[in-house]
């Protein structure tokens, strides 16, 4: 009989889609890595599990990343496997080759991801030759079981997938190409003058950063200018309304900080208020009648800016809260989704959607739930429902299934898309706006009131809503206004000037950054135009979080609070781009148009050919204008130092590389300058400047060694009898150079605690803490004792507080980024003071393995006994106990072998606790592969256990056993 492989993204959805066939396509077996009944079988991958490279023959080593080997553009790509999923990998190739499987139907994420993350599978499986089974295409908006059946019965072609696998491959390689010819070029750019100063560019990372850099200039270069506005009182018979002064004449300039109610001069502004004080006014006014719609629904992007504005939620934890509550509580529609509206179809879904709120129990949404289905709100409007507005995804909206057993943070923003997604069908808010012009002489002062009428939509979101609205201030929109009579005089009670400056623009959120990019820079605040633009985006909504993300690793963008601000390192490489003429990856719009052009793909409006040509060329000419630059620096806004230059006392400024001495008015630099980016770590102004007016600084983390791997340092500033000139040096904390000189010290800090080898106080000294009796001091000249401890241990900042308590306790807290000198593994453990040794050492933290040992055939044989005789009498049970007790006694006692000894030691030992020990040492030696915690890798002492360089966790019991007996 031949069968159906389905193969979805994750196997929390494999199960799902299980669990929803079982009932019209019969009991599933459960396997190791899938699941089979008569006509399916289901697997998953695990994300991505291949990835494409160039071909051998084209491939460049890093070691060899030289404008000599780039342009770096395959004919075609290679396939290669994800290292930490082979496994995984392997189990799915192996069910697609089976000869009884006979079609292939494609569960994972309906989007371009999802398209591609199977299609790189379907194609490594193939190997040389195509694997040549039909596949078809599972399109789920919803994970609930009826939303699956329903996907089944409407299986899609290959053909009308054609154009998204298109745009799937695309994307991925045009990214491949831009990202690693741009990162190598751009490193040996700056790289030319020595060492390896890496630097990453992408072909929508870069032109996102640019945005973030363009909003720091302008607020870097930004002039404040004071202006005043004229803030009044007035009283009627009814009572007193406030307004401001305006000028009515006023009309929009070329300055951008002009208003209507501004003023420049405060003397101006003093004249006027003088003028009007006391004095009566003449009304008018003018009344209408306003609505105010509920915002569209949501798509990814502006649930990211909502939830990000609302609860602080990063773009990245809002993706994975969505996920988590379309995946695993089947609670909302597929997230990854650009659309705003939903099919004209589902009008039927939509009405069943507000019966299951109105039953659901939630007592704050129930009751509106209850008042649209009364109302008869669910109904036809081109707003909600238009198929021209819905590509492969509809809005995010809830699911016909009340969710359970939320998280606070899944609680939250589940509220936000369900009230959302109510307040669409809503009536429009009513207000009434007054407009109030009050004028005495030829002054005019205006005065707004906006009064909520019917609250329609926003009764959803109460009190605070009406609040928002309502709220006023100095004339403002929002306030209750007292009447005025017909003809009424009013007096002028106060008028004061009020002095204020402009302010320059706000950094971005994540929220205004992620609007941004959904409009490749514009700024556009209105939603129709902004939804209009989004197809000429940065990115799409389901790879925006990440980019962010990327770019905040890569430490070109910092948060701080909900601000974004951009490092050092991301102003040299926008120095860089705009110096070398790289358009491309400098503005947004741009990248913007590419993007747009893998949508016209997606939609065979555009051929896969054409594209590819076009991001070659971009390659080319990016390549070929840094390769090609042949000036001594790149222009750019550089800075200039405070501190004076340490040899000459003249002037330090920055270029390019490096800040240098230009020496002092009027003459030349004296030659000392220090490299901007020591070890692949960019300087912030304020750092070079602490470094250059203390000497020292950090320690600092984030450097690279020449062969990649990341280091922590202090550096300081020391001058060279043989250049006679100062320069810069790391200072790792661990061979007390500089400490020993002879000169007497004078501790200025606290005493941290007392020393545990004199009991003498212990302070900061350099980069040590040490006893006041280990350095010569005006009090004892000649040390005699010998503690010191590094700040910074294997990469491991040590802190005051942390001494303090090794200090006083013997011993510090965990500390978790210590990296080994060799392994270049991270491991953990505590700084304890060892008596013996006459030292500060380390201790592993003591813990019971995670994976327990297998259960040996006694003990399952006695599990089963136990479970057939659970109806017995207790007495009758406790024979059973002790005879199941019996074999592991003679098992225990085994002699490990003198290769297992040199490991647990050479106490006979049982199996499972000879794993246990096993695991142990594991874990205090930190073999755990960092990629794939199942893989240990063998020291000297494990490769003579286990016969190789590695072994899986799963065969160490099996291993055991041929060295016990």
């Amino acid at each position: 009989m031949t069968k159906t492989l389905v193969i979805a993204e994750k196997p929390s959805v494999a199960q799902d889609i299980v669990r929803a066939l079982t009932p019209v396509a019969g009991k599933f077996d459960k396997h190791e890595d899938h699941f089979e009944n008569d006509r399916y079988v289901v697997t998953s991958a695990v994300g991505h599990l291949v990835e494409i490279q160039a071909p051998e023959e084209f491939d460049v080593k890093r070691g060899k990343w030289s404008f000599a080997h780039l342009p770096v553009i395959p004919p075609y790509f290679d396939l290669k496997p994800v290292d930490k999923t082979k496994s995984r990998l392997n189990a799915v190739v192996k069910q697609a080759k089976r000869k009884d499987v006979t079609e292939l139907v494609n569960a994972c994420d309906a989007g371009r991801e999802g398209e591609l993350i199977f299609r790189l599978i379907e194609q490594y499986a193939g190997g040389a030759k195509p694997l040549g089974k039909p596949v078809r295409r599972l399109w789920l908006q919803s994970m609930t079981p009826q939303a699956i059946r329903d996907g089944f019965a409407h299986l899609r072609t290959e053909q009308q997938m054609a154009g998204l696998a298109h745009a799937a491959r695309s994307r991925s390689e045009a990214d491949w190409l831009v990202g690693i010819n741009g990162t190598r070029a751009m490193t040996a750019f700056n790289s030319r003058d020595g060492g390896f100063f890496l630097t990453t560019v992408g072909r929508v990372q870069t032109p996102t950063l640019s945005l973030v850099v363009e909003r720091e200039e302008k607020i870097r270069k930004f002039v404040s200018r004071d202006y005043w506005e004229i803030h009044a009182t007035f009283g009627a018979q009814a009572g007193e309304y406030p307004a401001k002064w305006f000028d009515p004449q006023w009309k929009k300039s070329e300055d951008a900080e002009a208003r209507a109610d501004r003023l420049w001069s405060q003397a101006d502004a003093q004249a006027i208020a003088q003028a009007v004080r006391g004095k009566q006014a003449t009304v008018t006014e003018e009344s209408k009648p306003t609505t105010q719609a509920s915002p569209l629904l949501f798509d990814l992007t502006s649930l990211q800016r909502e939830a990000n504005g609302k609860f602080g939620f990063s773009a990245k934890t809002t993706l994975a809260l969505a996920q988590s509550l379309y995946e695993r509580h089947k609670a909302l529609t597929y997230p990854r989704t650009d659309s705003r509206a939903l099919p004209e179809d589902y009008l039927p879904v939509a009405k069943q959607t507000f019966e299951m709120l109105a039953d659901s129990g939630m007592r704050h949404l129930a009751p509106h739930a209850a008042t649209a289905l009364a109302g008869n709100y669910v109904r036809p409007s081109k707003r909600i429902f238009d198929n021209s507005k819905v590509s492969d995804h509809f809005a995010i909206i809830p699911t016909l299934q009340a969710p359970s057993g939320l998280s606070e943070a899944e609680q939250k923003l589940y509220d936000l898309v369900v009230r959302r997604f109510m307040a669409v069908f809503f009536p429009s808010a009513e207000y009434t706006v007054t407009t109030r012009i009050s004028k005495v002489d030829q002054h005019h002062f205006k005065t707004e009131g906006k009064v909520l009428v019917k609250p329609g939509w926003l009764a959803i979101y109460g009190k605070e809503a009406a609040d928002e609205v309502q709220d006023a201030k100095d004339g403002d929109k929002g306030q209750n206004l007292v009447p005025v009579q017909p003809g009424e005089k009013v007096n002028t009670l106060a008028a004061d000037p009020k002095g204020l400056k402009t302010k320059p623009p706000a950094r971005y959120s994540e929220a205004t950054l992620l609007g941004a990019m959904e409009s490749a820079g514009k700024q556009i605040d209105d939603d129709e135009l902004r939804e209009a633009m989004q197809e000429k985006g940065l990115g799409t909504p389901a790879t925006r979080a990440a980019i962010i993300e990327g770019l905040l690793t890569e430490k070109y963008m910092l948060r701080e609070g909900r601000e974004i601000i951009p490092t050092a390192k991301a102003f040299q490489l926008m120095t860089l781009l705009r110096g070398l003429e790289v358009e491309e990856l400098c503005r947004a719009d741009l990248t913007g148009e590419w993007e747009y052009k893998l949508a016209q793909m997606e939609k065979g409006q555009l051929s896969r050919e054409a594209f590819m040509q076009q991001i070659a060329a971009m390659t080319e000419r990016m390549v070929k204008k840094a390769k090609e630059y042949d000036r001594d620096t790149i222009p750019g806004d550089y800075a200039t130092l405070q501190a004076p230059c340490p040899n000459c006392g003249g002037v330090v400024r920055e270029n390019y590389r490096r800040y240098a001495c230009t020496g002092k008015p009027g003459g030349e630099g004296c030659g000392f300058s220090f490299g901007k980016s020591p070890a692949g770590r960019t300087f912030e102004v304020a750092e070079a400047e602490q470094l250059l007016r203390d000497k020292r600084i950090g320690p600092l983390e984030g450097f690279r060694s020449k062969a990649g791997w990341p280091f922590t340092s202090e550096i300081v500033i020391k001058y060279d009898d043989e250049a006679h000139n100062y320069k810069l040096e790391f200072d790792f904390g661990d061979d007390g150079k500089g400490e020993e000189t002879g000169e007497l010290v004078e501790f200025t800090d606290a005493s941290l605690g007392a020393c545990p080898i004199c009991g003498a106080e212990v302070h900061e000294h350099g980069s040590n803490y040490v006893c006041s009796k280990a350095v010569p001091t005006a009090a004892q000249p000649t040390p005699s004792c010998t503690f010191k401890s590094g700040k910074v241990i294997l990469q491991q900042p040590v802190e005051r507080e942390q001494m303090t308590r090794l200090l006083q306790e013997g011993k510090t807290g965990l500390l978790e980024k210590f990296v080994s000198n060799r392994t270049r593994r991270a491991f953990k453990a505590f700084l304890v003071w060892d008596k013996e040794a006459g030292k500060v050492n380390f201790e592993f933290e003591q813990r019971e393995s995670k994976y327990p040992p297998r259960k040996t055939a006694a003990a399952k044989t006695g599990a089963a006994g136990a479970s057939r005789t659970s109806a017995a009498p207790k007495k009758a049970a406790k024979p059973a106990a002790k005879k199941a007790a019996a074999p592991r006694k003679a098992a225990a006692g085994k002699a490990p072998s003198p290769q297992l000894a040199a490991v647990i030691g050479s106490e006979p030992v049982a199996r499972p606790e000879a794993v246990k020990k096993l695991w142990v040492y594991i874990k205090e030696h930190n073999l755990q592969d960092p990629k794939d915690k199942r893989t240990i890798v063998a020291d000297d002492k494990l490769r003579a256990v286990f016969g190789k360089d590695s072994a899986g966790m799963f065969e160490l019991a099996g291993i055991l056993g041929n060295h016990l007996g």
